[in-house]
């Protein structure tokens, strides 16, 4: 479990589950660093996803790097993981620092501009196991991040994802809660999101 005091970080969700935020986790220069290194050195792919019988591209582009053995299934796309960059290793270590995890893999999602998106799931695949911590990291433009109860529609909530932020997600909340990024045609500048998880 994540180490995070909850009388200095409050819990986000009302119940079944926890959810912790921390801005300016990375300082603005740590930020920018890894921004540009990342857009640059990272091999971003454009995966197709196929729905109600038709094949569409995956609204943003998507890498997976990680222990050579750990490959990750997800709405029906497969990914082998590529070798960890010293860059990566860089933001893993510092995360570590808070965790009492050694993270097998990071999923990486490149979102061009507000047209990019993601929509509601939960990260609940088997090879996350029980209770899968995730912790995501965001670098460049700031995006709303949605959070919506399974069984009670009423329990949501919104925030903005900034720059060099830490969002944690662990215990139960991938059983109860879906969790999105939407469309917005505000945002023009490109985000990047890592996911670190431990694939079993």
């Amino acid at each position: 479990m994540i180490q995070i005091s909850e009388n200095k970080y409050q819990n986000l969700l009302p119940k079944d589950g926890e959810v912790f935020y921390l801005p300016d986790f990375f300082t603005k220069e740590e930020s920018k660093v890894f921004y540009n290194a990342l857009l640059q050195n990272i091999e971003w792919q454009q995966d197709k996803i196929k729905l109600f019988g038709k094949t569409h591209d995956v609204p943003r582009l998507t890498a997976l790097y990680g222990n050579a053995d750990k490959p990750y299934t997800y709405s029906g796309i497969t990914m082998k993981p590529t070798a960890w960059l010293p860059e990566l290793l860089e933001i893993k270590k510092k995360i570590e620092t808070v965790a009492q995890v050694d993270f097998t893999t990071v999923l990486l999602n490149l979102y061009r501009t507000g047209k990019d998106s993601m929509g509601w799931h939960s990260d609940d695949e088997k090879e996350l196991g029980l209770n899968p911590l995730i912790v995501s990291v965001s670098f460049g433009a700031t995006r709303i991040f949605k959070l919506q109860h399974n069984n009670n529609k009423s329990l949501r909530h919104s925030l903005e994802l900034t720059d060099g932020s830490l969002l944690v997600m662990q215990g139960q909340t991938q059983h109860f809660w879906k969790h999105a990024i939407p469309k917005t045609s505000k945002i023009t500048e490109p985000r990047i999101n890592l996911t670190f998880r431990v694939i079993q």
